[in-house]
């Protein structure tokens, strides 16, 4: 384990009730009001603003339980807006990279900053505050410690308690006060310590982070894992996870939804899988790689025991390695013609690329046509850029379907305010 004691200072940045506040942005309306943010098809809630935890909803409760609640509080649903939120997340993301000497992009609303050797660091996380909500609308809170979950629970108090101004700094008090801190937050605030194992430690006695920071890591590596060892270390100020500056190219790219409507015929089956193995052909791209070994699967509603029930994949070991969109549509469309059977509802289908490799170091086959390969190198990268400046669907292949009736539900959808002209914000 390559821990070790430093001077590190790490920054942990989080937008506050990121999907909610990014629909707060653009319409003011909402502000102080109960907003929650649906799952695909408006199934479950999957986001929520401070005034819908104030009334008691929890995550992933399904939007139609809470149908009394919501008339009798105002509450307001909205579809995910996966368009707004990640151009949104990328402004973020892009501020921050410019405040800071060194930065890891950890989810969609999270950021790690590096901060060691930065003095003032309070007013540099004020600085920061400041412009994020002057340019982008969107309030962030900001936790610093000396290893990453030091950062992280600091980020939570700055959160929790706002005479902070949004901003706390773990490493500026005392021992003594820091303990205080720490024994105020139970275990299960800890990253990394989820229900399971902060149940299992609250049987053992340790109920506080200051319990579990004062713990024996060698006897909790014994019993747990060498993952919580490592959490009580950096808890201790052993920094055991540096700033991942750069982004490790995923393993296997998958792409799936569920139906917004039960899908029946081949044809609307078809299209979803190729429309779908289209996404993640750009993804391919966008990391520079190529994948070997395409997996396509399709399977009905488990949750509705009265229909009949079926589930397939198929994985095909390609010829040459690729990332062109056109190639992997037709063994998409094979893959289907293969598992697709009547008389079954799907209710969603999807893609795996897997055995990724980087395209730098391509082997070439003896009898390929290289100016072929290079033109359609030059159509995906064309159409890649068409589509991340006019929408993602501006341009694709006409197999993946016009009307799409198969597509995700989104009822309760705002409109997509950065990334379309008809969703720009209209002055009266």
């Amino acid at each position: 384990m390559s821990c070790g004691k430093s001077e590190l200072r790490f920054a942990l940045v989080d937008v506050n009730n990121f999907y909610a506040s990014c629909e707060t942005v653009f319409d003011p309306k909402l502000v102080g009001k109960p907003l929650v943010v649906l799952s695909n098809n408006d199934g479950c809630v999957i986001a929520r603003s401070a005034e819908a935890k104030a009334l008691g909803i929890k995550m992933a409760v399904p939007w139609h339980h809470l149908q009394d609640l919501a008339r009798n509080h105002h509450v307001v649903a909205y579809s995910s807006n996966y368009e707004l939120y990640g151009d949104m997340s990328h402004r973020v993301m892009t501020i921050l990279g410019e405040m800071a000497p060194g930065h890891e992009v950890y989810s969609i609303d999270e950021a790690f900053l590096d901060f060691t050797g930065m003095p003032e660091i309070h007013s540099k996380g004020l600085s920061i505050r400041q412009r994020i909500r002057q340019w982008t609308g969107l309030p962030v809170c900001i936790g610093v410690g000396s290893t990453k979950t030091r950062a992280k629970l600091a980020n939570h108090i700055a959160k929790k308690f706002i005479e902070h101004q949004g901003v706390f700094d773990l490493e500026v008090l005392t021992p003594d006060d820091q303990e205080i801190w720490l024994q105020r937050l139970p275990v299960e605030e800890v990253w990394g310590i989820g229900y399971r194992i902060a149940k299992a430690l609250r049987e053992a006695g340790i109920e506080t982070v200051a319990d579990l920071k004062n713990a024996d890591p060698k006897a909790l590596r014994q019993n747990f894992s060498v993952v919580v060892e490592r959490i009580v270390e950096e808890l201790r100020g052993v920094s055991c996870l540096s700033l991942e500056t750069l982004t490790s190219p995923r393993k296997q790219i998958v792409s799936s939804r569920s139906f917004g409507r039960p899908v029946t015929t081949f044809e609307e089956l078809r299209q979803a899988a190729v429309a779908y193995v289209s996404t993640a052909a750009e993804r391919l791209r966008q990391q520079e790689s190529l994948t070997t070994v395409l997996q396509v699967f399709a399977h009905t509603n488990q949750f509705k025991p009265d229909k009949p029930q079926y589930s397939r994949a198929i994985s095909m070991k390609l010829p040459f390695a690729t990332d062109d969109t056109l190639t992997l549509a037709m063994f998409t469309a094979a893959g289907i013609k293969d598992i697709y059977r009547t008389g079954f509802e799907f209710k969603k289908v999807g893609v795996m690329l897997m055995e990724l490799s980087p395209k730098a170091i391509r082997q070439t086959t003896l009898f390929e046509d290289s100016d072929r390969l290079e033109r359609r190198s030059q159509l995906n990268l064309s159409v890649d850029a068409i589509n991340r400046r006019f929408g993602r669907t501006t341009v694709s292949i006409a197999a993946s379907g016009v009307d799409r009736v198969w597509k995700m539900s989104r009822g309760c959808l705002s409109p997509r305010y950065t990334t379309t002209w008809e969703g720009l914000v209209k002055a009266i």
